[in-house]
Formats: structure tokens, sequence, C-alpha cells
């Protein structure tokens, strides 16, 4: 979609000249401060080129003045261009401080002030998409996403978070089990001490019990010296049980002591050792289907999930997959010095139509590979290791009141992507009005859409 850039100026010769030398974008006009603020609320301009010498003060720049406050008020990330007389430069300097972007002195130079709007018009994109990232980053800073589904869950989160109340993390593999865990340490009181992970489904069974609780200088053959283990070494913080649903059914009577008595026996000691840690556990597993089968302790799954908190996958949060992909594409571009910047309208599709089996830690790999890999600006399906999606593909449910909602949000959110997030161009290619654009915006819970309009 074309860009819209404002003209406010009563001189129609200044508005001819500013057509002609601004062809590459949408030009409106105004003329005075009504068809101004007007074409402002029609239109959404994300550029302003205002002249201060208006009526009905034309010889002074207090109505110019006026209107480009009321804008900056109305619309604070528009960028105003000023466009002042030779003599005015005081009055230019005063537009400065009031918020706008920058002023011009006549007469007009095509190149010039086409080099003004085109600087003007990326600055505005830049901060829109920083201001939507800031947004989407939640009170957890490290968890990003807008949906309702993720938002549910940092809730709860961050409820737990000031207190030491054992928390059990469920979710496929790749959700963000540990990102989620460390952000829960991270706004506790024990975010100064120790946070310590270890993944129970990584160590071999053997090993598994003196990695959690250490052992003493001779406990073994090769126990040259007494060794901490991980529980200890978490002393003050947080101890966070990786895949806890794959310890030993033989380890778990020992855990489950720990967590009741808070005291640990190193391997090969006596000694009652005092521990005051907080512990997070996560599991892809289903732990409930291993207790009936009586291969996960009952006890101790109640021990450790006083408060479950179940992470949703990634496909069933939709609205925050773009937004994710942004971020990583952000992080890879900087750190491999890259020049891929944005993603082709296919591209999105085929990220919106993939399951994500792996959820997060697969799309971390696939952007990963997509920035290195790209030959231009535009990363394609093909970057992404993805089959291009035109947006027209089937949906597996037969359900029709299901599937109209799947068309209508993948629509709704294709035309907000096409329309450069404007919500006028949005509902205009969609057919819509703004409020019944709105309103299914409500309806399908659209919510990253609404709050960065």
């Amino acid at each position: 979609m074309t860009d819209t850039v404002l003209v406010v100026d009563d001189d129609l010769g200044i508005q001819k000249q500013l057509k002609w030398s601004l062809t590459d974008y949408d030009v409106v006009f105004a003329d005075d401060h009504t068809s101004a603020i007007a074409q402002l609320r029609r239109y959404e301009p994300k550029v302003v080129t205002l002249d201060l010498g208006l009526p009905p003060d034309p010889a002074n720049a207090s109505e110019g003045l006026r209107i480009l406050q009321d804008i900056i008020a109305l619309a604070p990330r528009t960028k105003v261009i000023v466009v002042t007389g030779n003599n005015e430069k005081e009055n230019a300097l005063k537009a400065i401080n009031f918020g706008a972007y920058d002023f011009y002195q006549k007469p007009i130079d095509s190149d010039t002030i086409k080099l003004l709007v085109n600087r003007a018009l990326n600055l505005g994109k830049l901060e829109l998409e920083n201001s939507i990232l800031s947004k989407v980053r939640t009170g957890m800073s490290r968890i990003i996403g807008n949906s309702e589904s993720i938002q549910t869950v940092v809730r709860k989160a961050e409820k737990i978070a000031n207190t030491d109340v054992s928390t059990l993390l469920l979710g496929e593999s790749g959700t963000g089990k540990e990102v989620f865990a460390r952000s829960i340490h991270e706004h506790s009181p024990r975010k100064d001490k120790p946070f310590v992970a270890i993944n129970c489904a990584s160590i071999p069974e053997n090993l598994l019990e003196s990695e959690l609780f250490g052992y003493e200088k001779g406990a073994f053959t090769g126990a040259n010296k007494t060794t901490l283990g991980k529980i200890e070494t978490a002393q003050g913080g947080t101890l966070f049980l990786d895949e806890i649903g794959d310890m030993p059914i033989g380890l778990q009577a020992k855990m489950l002591r720990f967590l009741q008595e808070r005291v640990i026996e190193r391997v090969g000691g006596r000694a009652e050792i005092p521990v005051d840690i907080r512990v997070v556990c996560a599991t892809h597993r289903d732990l409930q289907t291993m207790v009936a089968e009586e291969r996960f302790r009952e006890d101790l799954y109640y021990r450790i999930g006083e408060i479950p908190i179940m992470i949703p996958p990634l496909r069933d949060r939709d609205q925050d997959i773009i937004l994710l992909a942004r971020t990583f594409l952000n992080i890879y571009r900087e750190e491999f010095n890259a020049k891929a910047k944005s993603f082709s309208e296919s591209a999105i599709n085929s990220m919106l139509a993939h399951k994500w089996p792996g959820n997060i830690r697969e799309m971390q790999n696939k952007l990963k590979s997509a920035v290195i890999m790209a030959e231009g600006t535009v990363i394609q399906p093909d970057d992404l290791g993805l089959f291009a999606v035109d947006g027209s593909g089937e949906s597996e449910t037969l359900n029709l009141r299901e599937v109209r909602e799947v068309a209508e949000s993948k629509a709704i959110r294709r035309a907000y992507h096409q329309a450069d997030r404007n919500m006028s161009k949005t509902a205009e290619l969609l057919g819509v009005t703004r409020p019944t654009l709105y309103s299914l915006i409500d309806k399908y819970h659209l919510d990253d859409l609404k709050s960065s309009a």
C-alpha cells in the first residue's frame, strides 16, 4: 500500500508542486485548521507537510503552530515537516520545540522535500516496530507475546513470582519452559541469588544423584574431593529441574524428602545439610498418566506441582508468531551483520500456516538459518525451509464456524500487514467499516492489532 502524505497549505501552486514532487505517495490536501484535522482523522497520514502561514492569520505562524500542536496531540506518531519562508527561522525552531519532525525553507526543491519525507516515513516505521516489540514484551521481559493464551500464563507467573510455592511448568518441548522459570526467578526476592538449572533427562541415571546432591570425598571411585551438587550451589536462589518426568523412580523418594524437609545428604555423607532454595520443575510428559501407571510418585507429583502452569504451544499463539519472528530476525540480523530486514507476504503466510512441532526452539533455528542464508533483504519461504503459502490453504477442520473464524482472522491479519498497520486502510481492503473491523478484532481476540493501532 502507498503511504499517505497530508499537505497543509492554502497556496494552490505549492499544493501542485508538492503533488508533482511526491508522486511515490498518496498525497491529500488541506488548507486550514478544520480541513487539516478532518483529513488527519480520515486518512491517518504518516507524514504531514505544514505551512505555518495559514488563514485566518497568514502573516504570522500562530495558526500553523496551533494546527501542529493539535496534530501532535491527535497523532503523536505522525511526522510533521514544517514549511517556512526564508525569514521564519525562529518560528521553525519553535515548531521543532512543539514536536515537529523537521523544517524546510521555501522555495520547494523536489529532491530535497522527497528526501525529507522518505526519511520521516522510515523513522516512523522504525519507531512503530520498536513500539510494537516493546508492547509485546510482557512484564516478564524475557517473554514475548501478546496473545491471550500467553498473557494468561504470564499473569499466573507474575502472581507466584514473589512466593516460594513449588511450580510445575507443563508444555511441549520448545515452548519456553526454562525462559518462564528464569523469568519467575528474576521477578522474585531471590533474583540476586543463583539460578541453577539441570536437565534430568540429559544425565545418566547413575550420575544424576551425585549431580543433584553432591558427594563426599571417597564416596565412590574417582571421588577425589568433596563436591557440591546442584541443590547446594543454588543456595538462596532457584533450582530449575527440567524434564523431571524423566527422573528415575528410585531417585524420586530422595527428592521428595528434600522437598519436604529442605535438607539434603551428599552421596557418601551422613550429615544433614539445610538448604534454602525455591524449586521450579518442568516436563513435557503427562505426569498424571505416569502416576496412574506408577512410573512417577504421586506424592512427589503433588509436592512439585503446588501450582501447575501449562505453557501453550506456538501453534495456539497465532498472533504471536509474526511478532516472535520479527524479534528473532532483529536479533540475528545484528548478531550476524546480515542484510535480511523483513519477510515477504508468502513467508508470513507460510509461518502462520506451519504447525511448529518444535515450537519456539524450531522457530529460532529456522530464523537463524534464514538470516544467514537469505540472498536479499526480504526473507522468503525457501529461506525458512517452509512451503510457500498464498493464504488460501484449506483448514483441517470441517466445522463451518471454525473454518470461518480461521479464514476471517487470517484475512484481517494479512490486510493489516499489507496496509502497514493502518486501520483505515485495513478496513478499506477488507471492505468493511472501521467499527466493524474493531468488532471483528475483539471477536477473534486479535489484541496485538488493537494495541498497536
